[in-house]
């Protein structure tokens, strides 16, 4: 099983660099075809949704902003794929040159969702779903896409919030574009809405609460998002 999946991901390295096309047949060939086209450019966004809050603190998250103090590296790929070709994520200085420290601020950033400029996302690896919030989602016209549908969320203290419904909405990240399923909640909390661990792992990203950035593969190479900062 182990020289199956060396193989398998050898014969994946070689297809990305174009090498045995010629044995694909016409409809693999189309297959192929259309997964290496270049993603859809984004839509211009209609509307902007935002949070209003104050002080300094809201449910322990401070606003402070951060500054990168060591070098972390992080090597993405599943360890198959580094017999073949080595694809690092790497935190350095630049990443965080206008930020202060020490802090503890979560990583929270804005995000073009569905057709809406989205503040207050926040990035929490601890979420085993995604979730956004039923009056944001009211916000961004878009209550015609929930499909009613209960589930029971439990918190880290144990407290429970049945859902709404889920919804399917397109999440556009530096022109990686992924449709994103969300629990949808009707409940206040500081931020809009949170991606979780399915939303992280679909996009193969790493993230560094300390840089306060996300980092990510894409067809053009590692991308990154910026958190926000906030004061």
């Amino acid at each position: 099983m182990a020289d199956c999946r060396l193989l398998q991901g050898e014969v994946d390295h070689l297809l990305k660099q174009g090498y045995l096309t010629e044995l694909f047949s016409e409809k693999g060939k189309q297959a192929y075809m259309k997964n290496m086209q270049e993603p859809p450019k984004p839509p211009s966004p209609k509307r902007t949704v935002n949070v209003i809050s104050g002080g300094e603190e809201i449910y322990g998250v401070t606003y402070t902003a951060a500054k990168k103090v060591l070098k972390v590296t992080v090597t993405h790929g599943k360890c198959v794929r580094h017999v073949l070709e080595e694809k690092s994520i790497t935190f350095d200085y630049a990443n965080a040159d206008s930020m202060l420290t020490p802090h503890n601020d979560a990583l929270v950033i804005s995000l073009l969702v569905h057709d809406t400029n989205m503040k207050r996302v926040l990035i929490d690896p601890g979420s085993s779903v995604n979730i956004i919030l039923l009056r944001v989602l009211n916000e961004m016209q878009a209550e015609d896409k929930l499909v009613p549908k209960a589930h029971t969320l439990s918190g880290f203290d144990n407290s429970r919030v049945v859902t709404k419904g889920e919804v399917v909405l397109t999440t556009f990240a530096e022109r990686v574009v992924k449709d994103t399923k969300f629990q949808v909640v009707e409940m206040e909390m500081a931020n809009n809405m949170i991606l979780g661990r399915p939303w992280i792992h679909e996009m193969d990203d790493v993230s560094s609460t300390l840089h306060q950035v996300i980092k990510f593969p894409s067809p053009k190479g590692i991308r990154q998002i910026r958190g926000d900062q906030q004061t």
